[in-house]
């Protein structure tokens, strides 16, 4: 019998099925074993893994406990390829030398190399590239087989989907890319994580006479992003940013001019002098160090002001005056009436749920709200009322003077520096960030473009009416803290800065400082 890539199934002898695929024995385990790590003594199950698809066998990780691996099934009386490491990579057999356990993993790795040869374009057909997406409603998918297309034979894309939490993204990446894992040709990276990646050697070098290409016409806040150590070091994909949504009738009744900009105490006044709500993520997540990096730069400083070389190079601005100034704001918001009683647990959904409720006034949230509401007013959940009395704006200033920064995020591409085809990687990047595949992964998916001649296609207004709003705030957007310590930067914002409402001042700043460079000195632990 052979796969979709041209060879035998492989029949894998382990003591550890993967925690992430579907997998069927080629022989039945006993009934109380089965689905369980077997004993650490005797045979291990036979287990094959019926592959549909290359990215489907190139996107298996390597087996915690690998036994052997052949094309052929291995004879039940076979001894050989015991088992070679556990999970911290400790010897397992006792009195076995180090050199027949390098060889026993060596000889499953090159049998299952020998197929992913067959799908790397080996037998003559293109090659083939894996692209590790974060989940979507398909856009990225649709993206994958209209640049096949487009390749006309030179290469197809193959997508492998990503855990849906960034934070579980990242770890799956980062483990795959720290064994040198070549099966990564492409990957969809939150741009926070872009330095860490960077800076560990796992993205490929953007060659020089694609920079151009890469950069021209794109937001600000997207290349900045795709940044580090002032080289792109990824390619700009599609770009995210909050706006100011507003009921009409609420901002109307308060008397508050939205063609202006507004300040975040004015916002608080004019919902409470309504009875209304303001939204914001006060959730102890990723949603909160958004939220203090964008009132900080929007006071005029950074949570970092100076990466350094090494962990102990890092230099912080959150005893700042501008940290300071935010932490007024912040703690304004948090214990103002318009705040309500779940504030501290308020992500993005929560925020758009109760901005869509009868005691919805304002929210600072991504354009997804949009899509969200006419696709419940059309569903029947939502008043119709509702999204017409929708309006949209630039993100709150800190003070009146003083621009905001809004929020920046979205998905830029990596091209994985162990892939054995870089050049072609390069190659359908170009291809998946063009004009064309931007709009319509902007309709169709509601992600918006890095690329600003987007926002002026017609389909695009028709679809998105605040797209000029979405382009100017991401032209103004500040990209979280670029550090290739970003992990322990954002876990530690988050301790400190949660509940919002228990920020003090004169004080948070510091405390979040201190606990930052203990943390990076590793004399604390998050």
């Amino acid at each position: 019998m052979r796969s979709p890539c041209g060879r035998r199934l492989v029949t894998v002898r382990t003591r550890v099925v993967y925690p992430s695929v579907a997998w069927v024995t080629s022989h039945p385990s006993p009934p109380e074993t089965e689905g369980r790590r077997r004993p650490a003594t005797g045979p291990p199950a036979r287990l094959s893994r019926t592959v549909d698809s290359c990215s489907e066998l190139r996107s298996l990780a390597p087996p915690q406990w690998l036994w052997t691996t052949e094309e052929q099934p291995v004879p039940k009386t076979s001894t050989r390829g015991r088992h070679v490491r556990d999970r911290a990579g400790r010897s397992a057999g006792a009195g076995r030398s180090p050199a027949p356990r390098r060889t026993a993993l060596g000889t499953g790795l090159l049998a299952v190399a020998s197929l992913l040869a067959a799908c790397g374009g080996s037998d003559g057909g293109p090659a083939t590239l894996t692209w590790y997406v974060n989940p979507d409603a398909g856009g990225q998918a649709a993206i994958a087989k209209s640049c096949t297309e487009a390749a006309e034979g030179a290469y197809r894309i193959e997508t492998a989907v990503l855990p849906r939490e960034a934070a579980a993204q990242r770890e799956q990446l980062v483990r795959r890319l720290a064994a040198n894992d070549d099966s990564i040709d492409l990957m969809s990276l939150d741009p926070p994580f872009i330095p860490e990646f960077a800076e560990a050697g796992f993205l490929a070098e953007v060659p020089e006479d694609r920079v151009e290409t890469f950069t021209e016409g794109v937001v600000d806040s997207a290349v900045v992003g795709s940044t580090w150590q002032d080289e792109l070091v990824a390619v700009p994909f599609w770009a995210n940013t909050q706006l100011l949504w507003y009921r009409k009738s609420v901002a109307e009744a308060a008397g508050l001019d939205m063609s202006e900009p507004v300040t975040w105490e004015q916002l608080v006044e004019a919902a409470e002098s309504q009875d209304k709500l303001l939204g914001a993520q006060g959730v102890r997540a990723e949603a909160l160090t958004v939220w203090v990096n964008a009132l900080i730069a929007s006071a005029g400083g950074e949570i970092i002001t100076e990466s350094g070389d090494g962990p102990e190079d890092v230099e912080l601005g959150l005893t700042e005056d501008p940290a300071v100034r935010a932490a007024e704001v912040m703690k304004l918001v948090a214990e103002s009436g318009a705040a309500g009683p779940a504030f501290s647990t308020q992500n993005e959904g929560g925020a758009a749920d109760r901005f869509d409720s009868d005691q919805g006034g304002f929210q600072v949230n991504y354009p997804f709200v949009w899509p969200r509401a006419l696709a419940a007013a059309e569903g029947g959940t939502l008043d119709a009322s509702v999204p017409e009395d929708y309006g949209w704006a630039l993100y709150p200033r800190v003070d009146e003077d003083e621009e905001a920064r809004p929020p920046y995020g979205g998905i830029n591409l990596g091209v994985g520096a162990f892939s054995a085809n870089t050049d072609l990687a390069f190659d359908a990047a170009e291809c998946i960030t063009s004009v064309e595949n931007q709009t319509e992964y902007f309709i169709t998916n509601g992600n918006p473009a890095s690329k600003a001649a987007v926002y002026d296609d017609p389909k695009v207004l028709e679809e998105f009416p605040m797209a000029p709003v979405i382009r100017d705030s991401l032209e103004l957007a500040a990209p979280r803290p670029q550090t290739a310590y970003y992990n322990e930067v954002s876990q530690s914002l988050q301790r400190i800065y949660h509940p919002p409402s228990s920020v003090q001042p004169g004080s948070t700043g510091k405390r979040a400082a201190d606990l930052i460079q203990a943390v990076l000195a590793k004399e604390e632990l998050l």
